[in-house]
Formats: C-alpha cells, structure tokens, sequence
C-alpha cells in the first residue's frame, strides 16, 4: 500500500490481547496461565506489548476471567470482559474494539497464546503504520507466510465490529487487499500460537536452552 503522507512518529496506538478463550486443545489446563519462563504465558505476551509504545493495552477475559486477571496483576492494562467467549474468537474482538478511546488511530492485536512474540517485531509493524500515514493494515510476514498480531486502522474499526463466529478479522484481508501492508520478519514466533501439551513442551525445552 502506498502511504498518502507518513505521519510523525508515534501515533496513538493501542493494543488488544484476546485472552478470553476456554483453551480446549490444552487439555485441563488453561494454556493462558500456564508457565513460560517463569511467568504465566498472557503476563508474557502483555509485557510485551507494554514495551512497545502501544497504549492503552487492553486485556479481553472470559474464560476463568479470575485467573486471567490475576495472573495480570500489577501491570498497567485494562481487562475487559467478554460475557460472549464462548461465541467465537470475533466477540473477544469486538469487546476490544468496543472498549478502546476514540483518540487512537489503530489496534494491534495480539493473541494471548503466542508469549514469544519480541517487542523489536511490535516496534516494526507500529513504524509501518506511522509509513503508511495509519491507513494500512500491517501484516507480519516471517518467510512467506502472514502471522500475528496484525495492527489494524480505526478506519476499519466498523467492519471488525461487524464480524461473527470463531474466524477472526483476516476474512476481511481479500476485500481489502489493497490496504495490507507486509512487514517481513526475521521471526518464526509470528506463526505460533502455543495451544496444545505438545507446543508448550517444546517452546520450554527451546526456552531453556
């Protein structure tokens, strides 16, 4: 996408980590709280994001919401409840979207699950959305392949609150192709979300290495 004029940066920016579901594939387990290198795994991913300049970040909860926000406390977010998790990963969204202040110009939004997300990769795609005049739809790309999270325009903020079910806001990337904005990344921890025994095990053993 061509920028129509880069804006100064650091435009207001605010970030929502979707924390709200019931983590089924994980077993007993709420993979949300469990440890990653020492912390619980939505701590990590909200850490992060308060290292980027993103602000405000916006926690959505539903599922064991208690524990959720427990796990988070301290750090300076806002946990917004979803009574409606068990709709579909769009309702956490649109809890998100619905709860930001009017001021920002976008969204990133992150996945509770994916805590190996680095904070120079949120720096990228937030300069690309300053590039991009905060217009674009920033889209990380590690190899080929398009990951999370995406950054988000306010201007689209009515479609994502028109969305249903569990497939998220990336159906609505073919109808606007023309905004998407790939940023290429040196990082595979864009393409995983951690939600099974097998994936939690595995990012431990990389972690302790």
């Amino acid at each position: 996408m061509a920028a129509t004029g880069a804006l100064p940066e650091g435009a207001p920016v605010a970030c929502i980590v979707l924390a709200a579901g019931r983590s089924t594939r994980m077993g007993s387990d709420n993979k949300l709280l469990c440890d990653v290198a020492g912390e619980p795994m939505v701590r990590r991913v909200a850490v992060t994001a308060l290292a980027s300049r993103a602000r405000p970040v916006h926690v959505v909860v539903g599922h064991q919401s208690a524990q959720v926000r427990a796990a988070l406390a301290g750090l300076d977010v806002a946990c917004i409840d979803n009574p409606d998790y068990a709709s579909g990963l769009s309702s956490s969204l649109k809890a998100g979207i619905a709860s930001l202040p009017t001021h920002v110009l976008g969204a990133l939004i992150a996945l509770g699950d994916m805590p190996s997300i680095q904070v120079a990769d949120l720096k990228r795609l937030l300069a690309a959305f300053d590039a991009a005049a905060a217009r674009a739809i920033v889209v990380p790309v590690y190899n080929g392949q398009r990951g999370n999270p995406v950054l988000w325009p306010a201007e689209l903020f009515p479609l994502l609150m028109q969305l249903a079910g569990d497939a998220g806001a990336r159906q609505l990337f073919a109808s606007h192709a023309d905004r998407i904005a790939e940023v290429a990344l040196d990082d595979a921890a864009i393409l995983s979300d951690i939600d099974t025994p097998e994936a939690l095990a595995e990012l431990r053993a990389r972690l302790a290495r």
